[in-house]
């Protein structure tokens, strides 16, 4: 099914200069499935006269017999994409993670719902996704939204995006606010290469034991934590981690108060306790340096120690020496992940026997 054209029309910045907000008006239909929003401005009062006013159209695809991934600002509505707009006054379907939030924020949008909304979380979205799936194969567009950022990134919207693909139907994302983006942007940490871990775990025994896997972790790390939780997360951090491992703080991400906290692990757990923060935040960690990832790394065992084991275990299980050889082996990696040489190995047993 072909895409249906919309116009959305706002002011250019000759208009009004630099426009801080837009308001999305309610659409009216034009000729030939075109669809005008009209941002309008104060005209400015120039010697007693308005000046003209000048509109700069652009065209937003609605694709048809589609499921639509839209991402919804994160805290400043101003990040509300005219894409966005478009999709949640023209979709025939719009699965919402909430419903109250999706009209809560179509009000402040000032955007009509013009679709069939649903109610599609974490606890009915596998159950949903084939019935959303089967009026996209009708051909219809599904929007499928979260209350902030975008779906499947710790949010719903996974389970109707495997079943898209499994039955062969077209998926698609109208891309935009993102925590974790924003957050890893504004830390000044290297963002070449970095990961999103999601929430912490809550409990402080689970906690601590995920975090020590990480302490060899070279990319930069991406979690998420409540303000609940924050205080004992962050003295798992400093355990962790040890107190000279950079990281930031970042909260209230595009909002009016939105703040990032940068330094070691040791300074930012302490601006926890004299300060602490509230609301969602997001921490960005420094990966592990070398000299990290040697610290933390078990001691090696050498070709002669590994010949030992060997021969111990294939004496006490009854394994061809090769056999015992390539179980110890396995069993005791090198710092940097790789196996010893077992030829090597072998020929140390060798040596042992003559």
């Amino acid at each position: 099914m072909e895409d249906v054209q919309y116009l959305t029309d706002g002011p250019t910045s000759d208009d009004c200069g630099d426009l801080a907000t837009r308001s999305a008006g309610a659409s009216e239909a034009v000729e030939d499935d075109t669809v005008a929003h009209d941002a309008g401005c104060p005209a400015a009062d120039v010697g007693g006269s308005q000046s003209s006013e000048r509109t700069a159209t652009r065209a937003v695809a609605i694709p048809r017999g589609t499921v639509v991934l839209a991402a919804t600002p994160i805290g400043n509505d101003g990040d509300a994409s005219a894409r966005l707009i478009a999709l949640l006054e023209h979709a025939d379907i719009v699965a919402a993670e909430d419903t109250r939030r999706l009209y809560a924020l179509a009000n402040r949008l000032g955007v009509h719902v013009g679709g069939h909304v649903v109610a599609y979380h974490d606890h009915n979205e596998r159950e949903k996704a084939d019935g959303l799936l089967d009026r996209v194969e009708a051909g219809a567009t599904v929007l499928v939204v979260s209350d902030a950022g975008m779906p499947t990134i710790n949010d719903p919207g996974l389970a109707v995006v495997r079943r898209a693909i499994e039955r062969g139907l077209p998926v698609t994302c109208a891309p935009g606010p993102s925590a974790v983006l924003d957050a890893l942007a504004l830390s000044g940490l290297p963002t070449d290469r970095f990961c999103y871990e999601g929430f912490l775990p809550r409990k402080h025994s689970e906690r601590v034991q995920y975090l020590r896997t990480m302490r060899v972790e070279r990319r930069t790390m991406v979690f998420y934590e409540t303000l609940h939780r924050i205080d004992e997360s962050m003295a798992d951090l400093l355990e962790a981690f040890g107190p000279d491992r950079p990281m930031a703080l970042c909260r209230e991400l595009t909002k009016e108060y939105e703040q990032v906290r940068r330094g070691t692990i040791g300074e930012i757990r302490q601006s926890v306790v004299d300060d602490p923060p509230r609301g969602e935040m997001v921490l960005v960690v420094g990966g592990a340096s070398e000299t990290d990832v040697q610290a933390a790394a078990p001691a090696s065992l050498s070709v002669a120690d590994l010949a030992v084991l060997a021969v111990d275990r294939a004496l006490e299980d009854g394994l061809r020496i090769k056999d015992a050889i390539m179980q110890v082996v396995e069993e005791h990696p090198l710092p940097d992940g790789s196996l010893a040489n077992r030829k090597q190995v072998y020929a140390a047993v060798l040596a042992m026997k003559s």
